[in-house]
């Protein structure tokens, strides 16, 4: 029996995460510290083996993968699955965090509906609303699970894509006897970790995805 492996990780910090903006598909370029990070996760990969290395259609992906590839002669072959891209944000993409807690705050957005955005702020800002709204309250704001950020996507949504990724990584993995590093984005790595974890959703929600870490999978053939 062959141990074959998963090597995950996220993009380096891109200019929309310095700036604290929503993100999702829009095409934001890593910063230099953001490309620093890619060279961290390629140092952690250095000595690690894989013959096929997934990232998606957006730059900070690619730009994340490309000092990775460079220790890896063995990798020969690149694939672009954007089941693996990150979650769409919709009427947010482009806002700034601060300006939707704002808008938060003069209720000019509706809990129920917009509600789960707040999973992608960053920790710090995610316990300021909290704190607004008191305990209850922002637990009440977290049932939009399966609720679309308008003209975008739910983390339902998203687990479904990632989930059918998942269902063919694996019969692609055991089939060709690869392992495979891939080159992701945060809440696509969310839901991956709470489907391979088996995790319930709000152990998944409030789970942070750090810029320079591997995580990693065994699959047996």
């Amino acid at each position: 029996m062959t141990n074959l492996k998963i090597y995950l990780f996220r993009h380096g910090q891109s200019t929309f995460n310095r700036d604290g903006k929503f993100t999702g598909w829009m095409d934001a370029r890593l910063t230099p510290k953001g490309k620093e990070q890619a060279k961290t996760i390629a140092k952690k990969l250095k000595n690690k083996k894989f013959q096929v290395a997934f990232r998606t259609s957006l730059s900070r992906s690619n730009e994340t993968l490309k000092p990775v590839l460079k220790f890896h002669p063995e990798c020969k072959k690149i694939l672009v699955d954007d089941r693996m891209i990150e979650r769409s944000y919709g009427i947010f993409e482009g806002t700034t965090h601060k300006d939707f807690i704002k808008k938060i705050g003069r209720k000019e957005y509706s809990l129920e509906i917009h509600g789960d955005a707040i999973e992608n702020l960053n920790p710090k800002l995610r316990k300021k609303v909290e704190k607004f709204f008191g305990e209850k309250e922002y637990e009440a704001i977290h049932r939009g699970y399966n609720v679309k950020v308008p003209k975008g996507e739910s983390f339902a949504d998203v687990e479904k894509r990632v989930g059918s990724f998942i269902k063919w990584l694996k019969n692609y993995m055991i089939k060709n006897k690869v392992n495979v590093a891939i080159s992701a984005h945060g809440n696509s790595i969310r839901l991956f970790r709470k489907i391979m974890e088996n995790a319930t959703r709000d152990e998944a929600t409030k789970w942070t995805i750090p810029y320079d870490k591997i995580f990693e999978y065994t699959l047996h053939d």
